[in-house]
């Protein structure tokens, strides 16, 4: 029987389509290993900014040198890379015995199947745009309090910077019967909280027609979008669930309809990934973001304000192409005006195939850095403010397990995504709990918290190791995030 390990490289898309490889290559047999002693080595890879292309080829340089003691071994390349560079991989990089897309996952195994009879590498990345499939991960993803299920791939928002449009191809959704049969099997397998993944999610319209409008859905509005309904009919379809949350959304798919949602549904997180970009007009037009900054401003603000003490987070790109001083002091001062707690920073970095490409890249790497650095210390200092707001409240936190560096401490989130750690519960066992925690200091990045007396009087004692239920390990990847 053959082995297999797979390394990540990406954001929670590329986490989930790994996760959905586990699912596929240990229903057709195969075992999961250490990447060492593994017969077929998969690396799921990102094309959203250079430097993860560049982990990939030093990654495969590597396992070319592997494969010279170890002939029988096999490289997969999947991921957003295997579907830009499909053939010129196999021609540029020595030791790749096969380049596979996103929508190709199902065919690994019979592909690995023909290597294994003899054949020369084979590079398979074509898009199911006829007949989308959207394969689950429930074996892989039950054995975690929180999962990721796709409700649609593909992007059709066209960003100049962005490969995404390439790489996943156009938008495809899924039926929104089949996101909810998901979820519930995934609650009931134990799973707490549920992320909805999407290039971008909150356009999501059902194939099916079978949702019934939201409560002050506008279909003459162009970004309205039936991603409400399908919020509503989760939380109607599954009660169970404790949490849900979703990423990435578009600003202009933050409809009046999708503000209700979160003023209503109470499973809803009150915490929103509300990707911005720029605070200048001017390149919010060179990157073909289709709204202006007030447009931003005004519908996250509708959202705080029908949502109270719902929290912002975003993504920025510092250094794109024509961005000068007074644009990048328009971007803090739109950080500083939304009040953001927590953003993911990136500098420009040119990918194929993108319209960016034709404009001169004339912000220089020590601009880049400058930038970013400044902007990572605003972020910091407003994430600091926050957190310290919190000490001496008490908060509840959905325990997602055991902080593994640290023993008996035990970690989770808020609902408004806030990371606490968790003493006083030493002998109990709180995966999955949602339980108070007194919050009695901030660190940088989260906070610290006691188990609440009344919830330590009602935990459950932990079990044994030896004593409890076999059941499979958590996936375990090597990620990083992406725009």
């Amino acid at each position: 029987m053959s082995s297999y390990a797979i390394t990540t490289f990406g954001c929670q898309m590329n986490v989930h389509d790994s996760e959905r490889m586990h699912e596929v290559l240990r229903g057709a047999g195969y075992t999961e290993a250490e990447a060492s002693v593994a017969d077929v080595i998969v690396l799921n890879t990102c094309s959203v900014r250079e430097k993860a292309e560049q982990k990939l080829r030093s990654e495969v340089g590597r396992l070319a040198k592997q494969k010279r003691n170890q002939r029988d071994l096999v490289v997969v390349v999947a991921g957003c890379v295997a579907q830009q560079e499909g053939e010129r991989l196999v021609k540029q990089l020595q030791g790749i015995d096969l380049v596979v897309g996103p929508d190709n996952i199902p065919e690994l195994p019979r592909l690995l199947e023909e290597l294994a009879q003899g054949a020369p590498p084979i590079v398979r990345t074509v898009f199911d745009t006829e007949t989308p499939k959207f394969l689950t991960a429930l074996s892989v993803a039950g054995a975690s309090k929180t999962a990721f299920v796709t409700i649609m791939k593909g992007c059709d928002e066209r960003c100049s910077f962005c490969i995404v449009p390439y790489t996943r191809g156009p938008e495809r959704y899924r039926p929104s019967a089949e996101i909810v049969a998901e979820i519930a099997a995934l609650v009931a397998a134990g799973v707490r909280e549920i992320t909805l993944l999407g290039q971008t999610v909150n356009s999501y319209t059902d194939p099916t027609k079978s949702l019934p409008p939201a409560p002050d859905a506008n279909e003459s509005d162009p970004d309205e979008s039936e991603f409400a309904a399908l919020l509503r009919a989760v939380a109607e379809q599954v009660p169970d669930l404790a949490r849900l949350r979703y990423t990435s959304p578009h600003p202009r798919h933050l409809t009046r309809s999708l503000i209700r949602a979160h003023a209503e549904v109470g499973v809803l997180a009150r915490h929103v990934h509300m990707p911005v970009q720029s605070g200048s007009d001017r390149l919010l037009k060179r990157m073909i973001r289709r709204y202006s900054r007030a447009e931003y401003v005004e519908r996250t603000a509708a959202l705080v304000a029908a949502v109270p003490g719902l929290t912002l987070s975003t993504d920025i790109i510092v250094g794109f192409p024509g961005e000068t001083d007074e644009d990048f002091d328009l971007t803090l001062s739109l950080v500083r005006e939304v009040g953001f707690k927590g953003l993911f920073g990136f500098k420009y970095s040119e990918r194929p195939f993108t319209p960016a490409r034709k404009l001169a890249d004339d912000v220089t790497e020590a601009q880049k850095s400058e930038r970013l650095a400044r902007l990572f210390e605003l972020s910091e200092r407003l994430l600091g403010e926050h957190l310290a707001g919190l000490v001496g409240s008490t908060q509840r936190v959905l325990v997602e397990g055991l902080d593994k560096e640290k023993g008996e401490l035990w970690s989770g989130r808020t609902d408004r995504h806030e990371i606490v750690h968790i003493t006083g519960a030493a002998g109990l066992d709180l995966a999955g709990e949602i339980v108070d925690a007194d919050i009695v200091r901030n660190n940088k990045h989260s906070l610290q918290g006691e188990l609440s007396a009344a919830a330590r009087a009602s935990a459950r004692p932990r079990v044994a190791p030896e004593k409890a239920a076999r059941r499979s390990l958590p996936l375990v990847v090597s990620a990083t995030q992406g725009a």
